[in-house]
C-alpha cells in the first residue's frame, strides 16, 4: 500500500499541482488509513469495504479528533480511491457512499482594530530585525496572505513603487495584492535599511530574511507573531491566519464587497469567503442585545 500512496502522492504533485503543505496533509490522512488497515484488519486495498472506512473514520474519533479533522482525512481516501479506480487498480471505490461528519462553520477568532494596531506597534523599529518584523505584520495585516505566502515572498513579487505584491497561492495560483501605505512605508524602510544588513552580503530571493541571511519558514512568521501578540497582551488565542482573518473582516465590515476580498485573498471558491459574513451576523446580533429596548 505504501507504493501505492507514494504514486498517488507524485499524481497530486505533478499533475494536480497541489501545494507542498496540502501534499503532507493527503500524505500524514492515507499513512494513518494504512497503518489502521495493517493494524486492526489486515486486509489488502482490494478487499477493503464502507465498513473497514467508517471504523476507520470512528478510531479517529475515539482519539479526539475534530469532524473537521476526520473529513479531510475522508476526503483524501476518497480521492486515493478514484485514483486507484481510474488507473485500473481497483474495480470499485468503497468510499463513494460514505457521508461526511456534519461540519460546524466555525467563525475564525479575529482581532479587532484597536488589537491590530497594538500589535503592530510592538516591534522595536530601531533595530534590523525590529524593521523586518514590522514589515512583515504590516504586509500580512494589509494583504491577508497566508503565512506560509508571506514566508515564500519573492523580490521579483514586490512593487514598492506601485503599491502592489505578487503572490503565489495554493495550487501555484498567483494573485495580485494591493498594498496600504502604511505597508508600504514599513516594507520600503525594511528592504532598504534592514535587508542588507540580514544579508550580510549574501544574496537570496526571499523577501524577509532571518539572522542567518536566509529565508523565514512559516514556523518562523507564526512564532513571530505569537510573541508580539503576547507582548500586546492581546488574551485570544493566537493562531497562524489571524491576521488573514482579521484582514477579511474588517474589509468587509467597512462595505468592501464579497468578490474582491474572495480575489485577494486567494480562495477557490466564494463559499469559503462567505464565512467572514458570519461574523458580521454575529456583530450585529451582538448590538441588537445590547441596545434594543426588547432584546
Amino acid at each position: 500500500m505504501q507504493e501505492l500512496i507514494e504514486t498517488f502522492i507524485a499524481y497530486l504533485t505533478v499533475e494536480r499541482g497541489l501545494a507542498r503543505n496540502s501534499i503532507l496533509s493527503y500524505k500524514k490522512d492515507l499513512y494513518s488509513y494504512a497503518d489502521f488497515l495493517e493494524k486492526k484488519t489486515g486486509l489488502s486495498l482490494s478487499k477493503t469495504t464502507r465498513n473497514d472506512i467508517t471504523n476507520f473514520m470512528l478510531s479517529q474519533k475515539d482519539r479526539g479528533l475534530s469532524a473537521n479533522s476526520i473529513s479531510r482525512r475522508l476526503a483524501a481516501i476518497r480521492m486515493f480511491y478514484r485514483f486507484l479506480v481510474r488507473e485500473r487498480i481497483l474495480k470499485s471505490d468503497p468510499s463513494s457512499l460514505i457521508d461526511s461528519p456534519k461540519l460546524w462553520k466555525k467563525i475564525p477568532e479575529t482581532l479587532s482594530v484597536n488589537e491590530i494596531e497594538l500589535l503592530l506597534a510592538q516591534p522595536e523599529t530601531r533595530n534590523v530585525q525590529g524593521m523586518r518584523d514590522k514589515a512583515i505584520l504590516e504586509v500580512l495585516y494589509a494583504t491577508g496572505m497566508r503565512v506560509s505566502e508571506a514566508a515564500h515572498l519573492k523580490m521579483d513579487g514586490v512593487n514598492v513603487e506601485v503599491g502592489f505584491l505578487r503572490c503565489i497561492g495554493k495550487g501555484n495560483k498567483e494573485r495580485i495584492i494591493p498594498l496600504g501605505k502604511k505597508a508600504i512605508a514599513g516594507l520600503r524602510r525594511y528592504l532598504e535599511a534592514s535587508r542588507p544588513h540580514l544579508l550580510k552580503q549574501k544574496t537570496s530571493e526571499f523577501v524577509f530574511i532571518s539572522r542567518f541571511g536566509k529565508g523565514l519558514s512559516r514556523q518562523s512568521l507564526w512564532k513571530l507573531i505569537k510573541k508580539y501578540a503576547k507582548s500586546a497582551r492581546i488574551k485570544k488565542p493566537i493562531r497562524p491566519h489571524i491576521l488573514r482573518h482579521s484582514f477579511a473582516t474588517h474589509l468587509l465590515e467597512r462595505g468592501a464587497d464579497l468578490r474582491s476580498v474572495q480575489e485577494m485573498l486567494g480562495h477557490a471558491n466564494i463559499a469559503t469567503t462567505q464565512i467572514y459574513t458570519h461574523i458580521n451576523k454575529d456583530r450585529l446580533k451582538a448590538i441588537h442585545r445590547m441596545f434594543h429596548p426588547r432584546p
